[in-house]
């Protein structure tokens, strides 16, 4: 009769908690104590959609190179056509790894947010605090550029608007600043996503920029690439060209041998055409007999 009675009492007690945990969550999110790990779970949804599409594209690239070399041995398809279809095949397929690391980084990204989730009382800990604090570094770093006299005669190209590398670091510091949230401000997950990329992008550029400027105050490019960088570069490209050749003759070759050994080739001088109904007689001459 208990039982009859109190039936509701678990169901209740679990609707609660549910409702509790579900308060919870929503006060973490709205408090900035888990947007970095609500960023990071998106971001890595969004990365692993973009490698299921490129697993995709390598199936759909590498059956089209499967046909038409299938077509070019029927003698239907040029060596060109086989040649395109297999570098839109290598790089489908170097997309497609390209997207499975991006899923393996963001991965980890979101592990380390989560583990990074901070307590309620940690308030200086929340994830657009430590934004902050990285966007603070970088404007406090090129600020040292434009105040010391030193370094602004030691590396000019840091205050050059005309740089290639400072402008785009200006760039991304409008960026950064145009999206940087108030002390204090609730913002939601796509909001704190926009902001945490553009301090990387804007730590990304000033790097460069800081690269180019040293290099060419110590007279140096800064643009030119290692020589053992040159080097792969054109023994990869030689390799690719010696394999496209090879395999253009290895199917011109396969194709002159379908041609040879089809039955319609063209028959012999002594033998009667397969399409004549009256093959000619073949004349014998008579052997003349030897007397004993």
């Amino acid at each position: 009769m208990l039982a009859a009675e109190w039936w509701w009492i678990a169901p209740a007690a679990v609707g609660a908690g549910a409702v509790t945990a579900a308060g919870m969550h929503r006060r973490g999110s709205s408090s900035g104590r888990r947007l970095a790990f609500d960023a990071a779970r998106e971001d890595l949804k969004e990365a692993q959609y973009r490698a299921a599409e490129r697993r995709r594209a390598v199936k759909l690239a590498r059956a089209e190179h499967a046909r038409l070399v299938a077509e070019r041995t029927a003698s239907r398809a040029s060596a060109a056509d086989v040649a395109s279809a297999r570098r839109v095949l290598k790089h489908a397929e170097q997309d497609a790894r390209a997207a499975a690391a991006d899923v393996r980084a963001r991965r980890v990204q979101m592990n380390v947010a989560r583990a990074e989730i901070p307590l309620a009382s940690k308030r200086e800990r929340y994830p657009v605090a430590r934004l902050h604090r990285a966007h603070d570094a970088i404007t406090a770093r090129w600020m040292d550029y434009e105040t010391d006299p030193a370094k602004l005669i030691a590396y000019p190209t840091m205050s050059d608007a005309k740089d290639q590398a400072t402008a785009a670091f200006l760039r991304a510091s409008r960026h950064a600043q145009e999206s940087r949230p108030a002390a204090g401000e609730r913002i939601t997950t796509e909001e704190f996503a926009t902001y945490r990329d553009a301090v990387a992008q804007l730590e990304r550029t000033f790097d460069v920029a800081e690269h180019s400027a040293k290099a060419r105050a110590a007279g140096r490019d800064p643009n030119a690439a290692p020589v053992w960088q040159d080097t792969a570069q054109q023994v990869f490209t030689r390799s690719a060209d010696v394999l496209d050749k090879a395999t253009e003759a290895a199917a011109s070759a396969l194709a002159a041998w379908n041609a040879r050994s089809r039955p319609h080739a063209a028959a012999k001088p002594d033998e009667p055409e397969a399409n004549d109904p009256k093959p000619k007689p073949t004349k014998i001459w008579p052997v003349p007999r030897r007397d004993s």
